[in-house]
């Protein structure tokens, strides 16, 4: 661990660095229990349903647009509003949920967004319908890094990887679980039902009050040792419980950096992000959280009118194809959980958007000429990209410190709804262009291959190392 040498040695800061120090040991030594995979459901459902609130937009944009009429660049507003509301609700929620605490914002988040969908479904023209989307992207955005820099304050060092990204993906899961209720539900039902069906999880947010306890890490880093003392005994009887069995016998903890004090000003905040060692990690995370998902939104947004309009597909094959893409990236993302602790941060995510890259390039070489050819190819791509993305909701946490963890992981989240906005943006003026589809698979796989060169260059490794030891 690292040590400051500049540190306030008064009692107060002293007893600081004492409880954060025992906190992170005493992660340390708890094993995986009933305990962890229950916080893990109950943050992972809340999760699973922002995501499916995500993705609806894309499956009922054709039934829009036959209803209201709607010209292109209408379609691309209903697409990319709510990132606009998802890149600002992850700035706020970031310094929110590191100023009063993870578990409240994220509760907050879940229950604002299912009150916007019940809100959405009442809606018969364009204008209302924005500003809904907007709010609710306010709240997915917020929930989603928070909830990841929660995950991995509860979780030790060993098999962290899979830990977390077991978690993460309910994130995946809830996009191929949309699509496929979507493709199913939108031309049989209509768009309203899905959006009726998605406000319903927001009665989570009074479970995840309840049940969820909040991070003992961020308690100890905000000045408040008892109380993370407290909740540390609490979550410590309750994996011994679970496992039946006396936990393992405390290591000594190593000493850690102060927290910021008049003497000893830890950088915090935004600034934080750009000074010293997180500088370097903050570019290299957010080129490659803009890439992944400029990547992915490119793709999967525009898939769906692609293979009606493209190919003359019916609206049920063209949300069938589209849901396959996505069945696939689930896959990936699979596979990247078993692998990660192995292969380690670094070297997944090179080889994943590298190998979408790949595909990406090569199906716009053969012209894309079937739909067959474009569900084939971007379902293979669809492994490679998922499982870079889902790889940045662990790997983002890791690189920043307590003070600050939430709000690093929150500017990923903006920067990848940059991606995600100006994805679907670009690969709408290619494809308005008259050119075909070959130009759009050009330039997603181009972007992709620079999320891969900055990856395999650029970002450090966090495999299997603690927290405290990553980032003092």
């Amino acid at each position: 661990m690292s040590t400051d040498i500049s540190q306030d040695d008064s009692p107060d800061a002293a007893r600081a660095r004492a409880t954060r120090a025992s906190i992170a040991a005493r992660f340390e030594r708890l094993p995986l229990s009933r305990w962890h995979v229950t916080v893990r459901l109950i943050v992972g459902v809340v999760t699973f349903f922002e995501a499916f609130d995500q993705l609806l937009i894309a499956y009922a944009l054709p039934e829009l647009r036959r209803e209201w009429h709607l010209t292109t660049g209408d379609a691309t507003a209903v697409l990319t509003v709510g990132s606009v509301g998802m890149l600002i609700g992850a700035l706020l929620s970031g310094r929110l949920a590191d100023r009063f605490g993870r578990v409240r914002v994220i509760a907050y988040c879940v229950a604002a967004s299912g009150a916007v969908s019940l809100a959405l479904t009442a809606c018969t023209s364009l204008t209302p319908f924005l500003a809904l989307r907007f709010v609710q992207g306010l709240a997915i955005g917020g929930e989603v890094p928070v909830a990841a820099a929660f995950i991995s304050e509860i979780t030790r060092s060993f098999k962290r990887g899979r830990f977390v990204l077991l978690y993460e993906l309910v994130f995946p899961a809830g996009l191929t679980i949309g699509a496929l209720a979507a493709a199913w539900v939108v031309p049989a039902a209509g768009w309203r039902v899905m959006f009726a069906i998605a406000a319903v999880p927001g009665l989570l947010a009074f479970l995840v009050q309840r049940k969820v306890p909040e991070s003992p890490r961020w308690l100890a880093d905000r000045g408040r040792p008892a109380q993370a003392e407290t909740v540390m005994a609490e979550i410590e009887a309750k994996v011994s419980a679970a496992t039946g069995e006396p936990l393992p016998p405390l290591s000594a903890p190593a000493t850690v950096s102060g927290p910021s004090t008049p003497t000893n000003p830890a950088p915090s905040g935004m600034r934080g992000l750009f000074t010293g060692r997180y500088r370097r990690r903050t570019v290299v995370v957010g080129a490659i959280w803009f890439t992944g998902y400029f990547v992915n939104y490119g793709i999967t947004s525009w898939l769906p009118s692609i293979y009606k309009d493209e190919y003359g597909l019916t609206l049920s094959d063209a949300l069938l194809y589209s849901t396959v893409t996505s069945v696939a990236g689930l896959l990936g993302c699979l596979v990247v959980a078993l692998t990660v602790d192995v292969l380690g941060r670094r070297k997944i995510i090179a080889i994943f958007l590298g190998g979408a890259a790949a595909l990406l390039l090569t199906l716009a070489a053969l012209g894309a000429h079937t739909p067959t050819q474009a569900l084939i190819w971007t379902s293979l791509s669809a492994v490679g990209f998922f499982g870079a993305n889902i790889c940045l909701y662990l790997y983002t946490p890791e690189l920043y410190p307590t003070r600050m963890r939430a709000l690093g992981c929150s500017v990923g989240g903006a920067v990848n709804r940059l991606g995600v906005i100006l994805g679907p943006i670009l690969v709408g003026m290619v494809y308005a262009a008259g050119d075909g589809v070959a130009p759009v698979f050009v330039m997603l796989g181009a972007v992709a291959l620079v999320g891969a060169v900055v990856a395999g260059t650029f970002a450090e490794e966090t495999a299997n190392r603690p927290l405290e030891e990553i980032s003092p």
